[in-house]
């Protein structure tokens, strides 16, 4: 796709023909980054606001929060379904343009969610909504890939990772008020003015560098077909069983049972609950900088994948032992234990999940530059095809067990699967990293 050259400072000019080394860390190289980057943080606060919102909008849709996980569901297969057709579009016809049209896409979606109502227009507008969000990682992330080398993108994809999640603090605090004051629609009201303003930014800020075109006689089949090819390979096994569990559980907690959690179980307030949501998010927005920070640092990349998700899975555990008739509970003569204790378990979980953007580096230290897109891609599709399966998953476990039961099967599914992630990756597969 773009080289060094695609770094631009204005609509389409080229900064110089310098290397991307030499540019790295000068604002000509970071801002189309971070403004690609924000078109991650309007997704994650779409595919979030409804955690903090799940009791109104399920009154004002007219169905239970079972169904209400269902229909939310729908962003996630969109999404997931997305990712094939968006990593074979960004090599054929660039980041700004792909980009462009996925904002086109977002506000639409955003729109409908604002105005529609009962659950055929919110399922509708979820669809939408998944579509147009489908690439806003992809794009910053295979500019960064195009541009620097692997032992750089771990730096690099941390920070576009935390800056995108930095979504989830506006559907934290923010939207809660926001939604005590104006109703849930309001949030997909102010999405609908970001995607336009972000567009905006997207437009002057970066660069219009067509795709080169050296192996340009390759069909559009031909380039979906090898993106299922990266992802079923043998060396993208472990990282992809990974990641079809790893997104899924973050979203669940953070995205829709995280909220209903703090306010029907723990018999929060929705500002309150936001609040708790708050250092959690802070983690997630945090940790992914701190991770890449730490894998350019001491490298160790898998080990630091797996210890995190199993303290991560092992929090959500403590979590729930520590509810009304926990475990943990009983065992310190609690009725529940206190919300400080919440605060304090989702905020190591957030922190340690963080450690995600780690399994793009490694993915992306197996394939040469020219597949680094459609690596980015398989793995971005079992981010989301995760949360499609298994959202609406959650939504049966919570009608026979509860929250609480949730809650554990996700810790049970994330220790499970980084088992298997240890079990399929080797040491030397990632090159000591």
């Amino acid at each position: 796709m773009a080289r060094s050259q695609a770094v631009a400072s204005g609509v389409g000019q080229p900064v110089s023909a310098q290397p991307a080394s030499v540019l790295v860390g000068t604002a000509a190289f970071g801002a189309p980054l971070l403004v690609l980057a924000l078109g991650h943080m309007l997704s994650n606060m779409l595919r979030t606001l409804p955690a903090i919102a799940t009791d109104v909008m399920a009154v004002d849709i007219g169905v239970s929060a079972e169904a209400l996980a269902s229909l939310t569901g729908a962003y996630h297969f969109a999404f997931a379904a997305g990712q094939i057709p968006v990593g074979v579009a960004l090599d054929r016809y660039g980041v700004r343009t792909v980009s462009l049209t996925l904002f086109a896409i977002v506000t639409v979606g955003a729109a409908l969610a604002a105005v529609v109502g009962g659950a055929a227009g919110f399922f509708l507008a979820q669809i939408v909504l998944g579509v147009g969000c489908c690439g806003m990682l992809l794009c910053p992330m295979t500019l960064a890939a195009k541009l620097l080398t692997p032992a750089k993108f771990g730096l690099w994809s941390g920070l576009i990772q935390g800056v995108g999640n930095s979504g989830m603090l506006l559907s934290a605090s923010p939207l809660a008020w926001l939604i005590e004051m104006a109703g849930w629609r309001a949030g997909y009201g102010v999405a609908a003015v970001a995607g336009v303003v972000i567009a905006g930014l997207v437009f002057l800020l970066v660069p219009n560098t067509p795709p080169e075109r050296g192996e340009g006689h390759a069909t559009l089949r031909s380039e979906a077909r090898e993106v299922v090819q990266i992802g079923l390979s043998v060396r993208m096994r472990g990282i992809i069983i990974l990641a079809l569990v790893s997104f899924a559980v973050m979203i669940g907690i953070r995205g829709l049972w995280g909220g209903p959690w703090l306010m029907d179980v723990k018999g929060l307030s929705r500002v309150e609950a936001g609040a708790v949501l708050m250092p959690l998010t802070i983690a997630l927005v945090l940790g992914p900088i701190a991770f890449g920070m730490l894998d350019r640092r001491i490298g160790h990349r898998r080990a630091l994948i797996i210890a995190g998700h199993a303290v991560a899975g092992a929090m959500l555990l403590l979590l729930a032992m520590g509810g009304p008739a926990g475990t943990l509970s009983r065992l310190l003569g609690e009725m529940s234990l206190p919300v400080t204790f919440d605060t304090t378990v989702l905020f190591i979980f957030g922190a340690t999940i963080a450690v995600q953007p780690l399994l793009f580096a490694m993915g992306r230290s197996i394939f040469t530059p020219d597949k680094a897109g459609k690596a980015l891609a398989a793995i971005n599709f079992a981010f989301f095809a995760g949360a499609a399966i298994f959202q609406p998953v959650t939504g049966a476990v919570s009608a026979v067990w509860g929250t609480a039961g949730v809650i554990v099967f996700l810790g049970l599914l994330m220790l499970t699967c980084t088992l298997a992630f240890a079990l399929m990756t080797e040491r030397r597969a990632t090159g000591g990293r």
